[in-house]
């Protein structure tokens, strides 16, 4: 495997399916704008599609690789077994929640929106977009079972592709709201749902000559079944942990007209890049990694995990200062029309503003996280993500009726920051990580040329200010320009430094 070939592959699916995401929520803000209905819809799109990041953004990948691969190395006919029983049991399990979930839904919505109680219209319509949205879960957990599967075999192009049907479905969608009016959250919501069914439709024809399902209510629930499903529960919780800490703030947030419209357009800003900077990283290193941990190949565990962090920083930190500089310019290109107006720009932006500290913390939670559940441990992961939704929760709370909405953000950044810290302490005293002599030297010039760059940009975003303000025509093509011209110094910068090698693309890790 060549690490950077593979993120490369697993990064420009992830960046297709992030700009017809940025496609999908420009039109949604259009036509819905920050509203009750837009509330309503993006609690119902949020619950299912948190589930989706949950599992398919490394976090069934984090207990499931670990094992299958281990499976892999006794034979391909163990493994097969071993799949077959998860699959099955997934199946039950996941089925039967979303069936008791749609019979109790109006409780569930509670806990989901408990601000939403003192407006009756706005959680009925929650609750009945909700229920139409929440099958999506039964659909996307089994098609990150496939992705896994795909994954554990170095094929990473239909796992990390497979989320754009989502949005091409609901894209198409909003074509029609012209005509769909009053009816277009209902007609979203059951795009949500059946994409969902096309992309595990999608997965299971990638996947089936490595593994097709032989659907059974014979489940031979062995010592293996129960040892993955051990290691799964911290899973989801640890790896998920930025997602959870979302979900936690939307809850939160709820409370706040509009509020909750305000951090998922900040939140989808950044999730681009932590989409690239952590998980396309931690989800192509685990098959690999842990590999080498099953084979006790200790060189090649340390080169691969120095070489991961690095390419971790090498994208984050410039993503984070160029976010930090124009918050406003880049929320205003790409989300400010239509129903979505000047106030509505400023208050996301003030979110993605405090969202940005915390982009290295999210990419480094996933990669760390990676060294962890490479040597089959989940439990560590999983305590620290307590704590770190515990300082989320305390703090969110604490300082929500001073300062609003923004506590969420802060509080996020705070205890993403906390539990990278904890993470990073863990490993080296454990001494799962070590730092290869070149390390500190190669980290120093990729700050070096990050601020470099930053300068390059804000001097930019100054000189073409006319064409970056809320009414001007021309701000989504500028700040593209922009980021594209930034982009290219920092590559050139690095190249010259030998931050960035070329003969890293072809390096066999």
């Amino acid at each position: 495997m060549n690490l950077i070939k593979s993120t490369s592959t697993f990064s420009f699916f992830v960046l297709i399916s992030r700009i017809l995401g940025y496609l999908r929520d420009v039109l949604i803000a259009i036509y819905l704008g920050s509203g009750p209905i837009a509330d309503a819809f993006f609690v119902a799109f949020r619950i299912p599609n948190t589930f989706r990041r949950l599992f398919s953004e490394g976090t069934f990948n984090s207990a499931f690789v670990p094992s299958y691969m281990k499976e892999l190395n006794s034979g391909k006919k163990r493994a097969k077994i071993f799949a077959g029983n998860i699959f099955n049991f997934l199946t039950l399990v996941i089925l039967f929640f979303v069936l008791v979930v749609e019979i109790f839904m109006p409780w569930f919505v509670f806990l989901i929106a408990p601000g939403f109680t003192e407006n009756s219209d706005k959680l009925d319509m929650t609750i009945n977009l909700t229920r139409i949205t929440f099958p999506f879960l039964l659909f996307v957990s089994l098609s990150s079972f496939f992705g896994a599967i795909l994954n554990s075999h170095n094929k990473f192009a239909a796992a990390s592709a497979a989320p754009i049907i989502l949005n091409i479905f609901l894209i198409i969608t909003l074509f029609f709201a012209n005509y769909l009016k009053d009816d277009l959250v209902i007609f979203l919501s059951y795009a949500v749902t059946i994409s969902g069914l096309v992309q595990l439709l999608f997965l299971i024809f990638y996947t089936r000559k490595i593994y097709f399902p032989d659907v059974s209510f014979k489940i031979n629930y062995n010592s293996k079944l129960k040892f993955f499903f051990r290691k799964l529960i911290p899973s989801i919780f640890s790896s998920g942990v930025t997602q959870i800490n979302i979900l936690v703030g939307t809850i939160i947030a709820s409370f706040q007209a509009s509020a909750v419209s305000y951090l998922y357009y900040a939140d989808r800003i950044y999730q681009i890049n932590l989409a690239i900077a952590g998980i396309a990283i931690g989800t192509v290193l685990l098959p690999n990694l842990s590999k080498y941990v099953e084979r006790k190949n200790e060189k090649k565990i340390k080169f691969i995990q120095n070489k991961s962090l690095e390419l971790c920083l090498f994208l984050s930190i410039p993503a984070t200062l160029a976010l930090l500089i124009s918050s406003e310019e880049i929320t205003s290109a790409l989300f400010g029309y239509g129903s979505f107006n000047q106030a509505s720009v400023k208050n996301s932006a003030y979110a993605l503003y405090f969202f940005s500290f915390g982009l290295p913390a999210f990419a480094l939670i996933k990669v760390f996280s990676s060294y962890i559940f490479a040597r089959q441990n989940t439990k560590t992961p999983f305590i620290f993500s307590i704590y770190s939704v515990v300082i989320n929760i305390s703090l969110s709370l604490y300082y929500f009726d001073d300062l609003g909405f923004i506590i969420i953000p802060i509080a996020t950044t705070i205890s993403s920051w906390v539990n990278a810290l904890m993470l990073f302490i863990f490993i080296t005293k454990k001494k799962y990580f070590e730092f290869e002599n070149y390390f500190i030297f190669s980290i120093f010039k990729i700050f070096s040329n990050s601020i470099i760059s930053a300068l390059i940009f804000y001097q930019m975003i100054n000189f073409f200010n006319d064409f970056l303000v809320y009414e001007s025509q021309y701000k989504l093509v500028t700040i593209i320009l922009l980021v594209i011209i930034t982009f290219i110094s920092y590559i050139l910068l690095s190249i010259i430094t030998k931050a960035f090698k070329i003969s890293d693309i072809t390096l066999r890790y």
